[in-house]
């Protein structure tokens, strides 16, 4: 027969841990809204810089006026990669993803690859595995801004400047939504504008740039880059909230439905104290009146 105090404590036990993912669940999803918007608030000025970076960058030759070092392809012996993960776990199965992700870039390339880690999930797991880390960033906290994420776009941009980097990927979870977040590859540097982007800046009228495209070009690009960075830690912040409020929502669940199981286990159990307390006492009434 069960141990009934076992049962007891251990019921109690669950109580507390649902009442806590609970609370954790509520928490991300207070954040999650704000992070949401602010990911998706984003989107609109990433995709009209790429428009007007495509419709530049379309006149910019290797050796000509508008020729960039952001957007000469130079053979690739040395590759860089910015791994954003979250600070913190209990967000399901997010930072695993990102890691194999960024696990299986590294594989995939012929080249040397460095890491910049942003997140501390990321981090311990490129130390656990030897990668080699060029810089890192933590505590960006819930709700970055844009000057927050300026450092880690400044030192991908002198790696591949001062010629220690010849592409730059960054690898981060796109949000589709909130049960969704998918780990994405990007390459950053050298600057290959999205083919959506050309087609969208070819279908528009011409621009009329001031002072002149070449330094219109040169303003730009170092702001594109910070502006990929920075849309990247914004959709970070939004996938980990939605991962977490989902695995906080699913550990509740499962832990309501243990409580079930372990009730009827202990009215079984008790059920069957009291059978045979009240057999004992009959048992001794008989022996008695014999």
């Amino acid at each position: 027969m069960a141990n009934i105090r076992v049962i007891r404590r251990r019921i109690r036990s669950v109580r507390n841990t649902a009442k806590i993912t609970r609370a954790m669940e509520l928490v991300a999803a207070s954040k999650m809204r704000r992070a949401q918007n602010r990911a998706l608030q984003a989107r609109p000025y990433a995709d009209k810089i790429q428009e007007v970076l495509a419709h530049l960058a379309g006149g910019a030759q290797p050796e000509g006026p508008l020729a960039h070092p952001f957007l000469q392809v130079r053979p690739a012996e040395r590759v860089l990669a910015i791994h954003l993960t979250p600070d913190r776990g209990l967000c399901g199965g997010l930072n695993a993803n990102l890691n194999r992700r960024a696990a299986a870039f590294a594989l995939e390339q012929s080249a040397l690859v460095s890491f910049i880690a942003v997140g501390r999930k990321g981090r311990d797991f490129l130390n656990r595995t030897g990668q080699d880390i060029v810089a890192e960033f933590t505590q960006l906290g819930d709700y970055p801004e844009s000057i927050d994420t300026l450092p880690i776009s400044r030192v991908a941009i002198d790696e591949y400047v001062e010629g220690r980097a010849d592409r730059v990927y960054i690898v981060y979870p796109l949000f589709v939504n909130t049960v969704t977040q998918r780990p994405t590859v990007r390459q950053l540097l050298p600057i290959e504008p999205p083919a959506e982007a050309e087609e969208a800046a070819m279908r528009n009228v011409e621009y009329i740039y001031e002072p002149d495209p070449a330094q219109v070009l040169a303003n730009i690009l170092p702001r594109y880059v910070e502006m990929e960075v920075f849309e990247a830690v914004l959709e970070t912040c939004a996938s980990e909230q939605s991962a977490r409020m989902v695995a906080m929502r699913n550990a509740t669940d499962a832990a309501n439905d243990m409580i079930e199981t372990l009730t009827l286990v202990y009215n079984k159990a008790r059920q069957e104290q009291i059978t045979k307390e009240l057999l004992d006492i009959v048992g001794g009434v008989a022996a008695l009146e014999g």
